[in-house]
């Protein structure tokens, strides 16, 4: 892995925590709070000073700008949420350029693992649990920020053990 245990050390802390809200607000309410996106973006601005050498900061908050930009363009398209999109681009600057082909695979296999798993919950007794979450009863429509969430925090955590 090409993002090193020392910056995974330094993230995931403070991503983690958000990475659950995400999964929890998106599977009660079918959305991703702009305050939970501020709030990771704020995360990398001022954890990254610390776990980053200056110019791979620089970088990495073109990465930002950069997937807010395919976001917005995906989401005016109907393709994806406006919130995924937000979270995706909160996210790309914790992702060093050269684990992009995992962490797309670690996605791929979240995505499914996750919709799999939402789809037998919300067909089983579990429903029970939370029987008032909306992602329940969107029809065809999934709950991404499940994935997204994942995503973000198996990856930080995989680099925490395997990291450069």
């Amino acid at each position: 892995m090409a993002l090193t245990t020392s910056a995974a050390l330094w993230f995931l802390p403070f991503v983690l925590p958000l990475c659950f809200y995400v999964c929890f607000t998106d599977l009660r309410e079918m959305r991703i709070t702009n305050q939970a996106v501020l709030a990771l973006a704020a995360v990398f601005v001022v954890v990254g000073l610390i776990a980053l050498p200056l110019p791979v900061y620089g970088l990495r908050l073109l990465q930002l700008v950069g997937v807010l930009v395919v976001g917005f363009l995906l989401t005016a398209a109907g393709t994806m949420g406006a919130g995924d999109a937000k979270f995706a681009a909160a996210a790309a600057p914790f992702v060093a350029p050269g684990d992009l082909r995992l962490l797309l695979a670690l996605f791929a296999a979240n995505l499914l693992a996750a919709f799999a798993a939402h789809r037998i919950a919300k067909h089983s007794p579990l429903r029970r649990i939370a029987p008032e979450w909306k992602s329940w009863n969107t029809g065809r429509q999934f709950p991404m920020g499940l994935a997204l969430g994942t995503t973000l925090a198996l990856y930080l955590i995989l680099a925490l053990f395997f990291g450069a």
